[in-house]
């Protein structure tokens, strides 16, 4: 199978990631932070290993900030109900993923209104605009991507976060699509929430996420319970990171992440980026001169997109196409709305959804090249209403 479902979760994974995860089921079984025998001290110090790391790879200086959660979505939703109150204000972007929009749904139940920001590509200062005008007086919280899940656009959040800071309004980036493809440094960004995936860009396991707190202001922690600190105190303490890794910690997980951090940083961004660009770049051109094949942006280059390739052939829905790539040709691909039904929208879409391929690390021009050469295949089989045999 040639793997193109990269926005989902990367795969294959770097053959340090699943030795490391093999290796602390055999050697790191005993849980870390709750005992005093050597088994548990060492898990405890792969996990705080595995938070140095992180931080120091998003430039945070303390590393305690650095939030283990299951994934993105629920370093999201820490950040939304647990700044978010009755009379507050959010502004959101036009690409936003549901785990951003339907917390916010259900904080409307509670008096809390969120505003969308319209984004224009390749237009950074309509953009910039289009979130200024969404501000209000009781504007406390921007939720902003860093790129969208669907099409590949990047936002201007350095200047939008900065915006953000001259106002007085706190600003969390869902960097899901784009940790460990562009570069993110906390120490000089107006970034006061850093959400992110462990599984897609920095090639960790499925179930792990990061929330990076660089802002004195806390959320509210959404599970209170143990945390193998201050047992006596019946309330959740308050301490870093205790107050938000309630429970026992995903040791397996989080040590495959570190070797996925290794990873990325051994290969370095710069050059990943560089790689995967290229070969959405092929793809994008060659699908351009496809006939048939209805593609939604510019074309792709690093400045204003991520490597995502989202387009559909006419006449034919989305699902059926990523199926028959699938069934005949062996792609890996994803269709329909990629649970972001407001970036749909944007592009006129939402009543078809796209199919997306996503590149990877792994991936190379030879596997680019078949994707094309099967979609153009699929448009001939499509016009000439010939039924595939799948």
């Amino acid at each position: 199978m040639i793997y193109l479902d990269n926005g989902a979760t990367t795969f294959p994974k770097p053959t340090g990631v699943v030795r490391a995860v093999s290796g602390a089921m055999t050697s790191l079984g005993a849980n870390p932070g709750r005992s005093g025998h050597r088994m548990s001290l060492r898990g405890a110090e792969m996990i705080y290993s595995c938070r140095s790391e992180a931080a120091e790879f998003f430039g945070l200086s303390e590393p305690e900030r650095v939030i283990f959660t299951h994934n993105c979505t629920a370093a999201l939703n820490t950040v939304i109900h647990g700044v978010l109150k009755r009379g507050d204000h959010a502004v959101v972007s036009s690409l936003e993923h549901n785990a951003v929009v339907r917390p916010l749904e259900e904080l409307k139940k509670y008096g809390v209104e969120y505003s969308v920001a319209e984004v224009f590509e390749g237009d950074d200062e309509h953009t910039i605009d289009s979130f200024r005008s969404q501000f209000r007086k009781n504007t406390k919280l921007v939720v902003c991507t860093h790129a969208s899940n669907v099409f590949g656009i990047r936002l201007p959040v350095e200047r939008i976060s900065a915006l953000c800071r001259i106002n007085g309004i706190l600003f969390c980036l869902d960097a899901a699509q784009t940790a460990g493809v562009l570069p993110i440094n906390l120490s000089d960004s107006c970034i006061d929430y850093l959400c992110t995936a462990g599984h897609k860009g920095l090639y960790g396991p499925m179930g792990t996420g990061f929330l990076l707190i660089n802002s004195e202001t806390m959320p509210d922690s959404l599970i209170q319970g143990g945390t193998g600190s201050y047992s006596s105190d019946r309330l959740q303490p308050e301490q870093l990171p205790d107050k938000y890794e309630s429970g026992t910690p995903n040791v397996a997980g989080i040590a495959g992440l570190r070797e996925g951090l290794r990873f990325v940083k051994s290969r370095g961004t710069d050059n990943l980026a560089r790689h995967e660009m290229r070969l959405a770049q092929l793809m994008y051109d060659r699908l351009k001169n496809t006939a048939g094949v209805e593609l939604y942006t510019a074309r792709p280059e690093i400045s204003t997109h991520v490597p995502v390739i989202s387009f559909n052939i006419e006449g034919t829905d989305s699902e059926r196409v990523a199926q028959i790539l699938n069934d005949r040709f062996g792609i890996a691909v994803r269709a329909g709305l990629h649970c972001a039904p407001l970036a749909h929208i944007s592009k006129g879409t939402v009543e078809r959804g796209t199919v997306r391929a996503v590149l990877s690390a792994f991936n190379n021009q030879r596997h680019a090249e078949y994707f094309c050469q099967c979609v153009n295949k699929s448009v001939i089989y499509n016009e000439k209403k010939v039924a595939f045999d799948i």
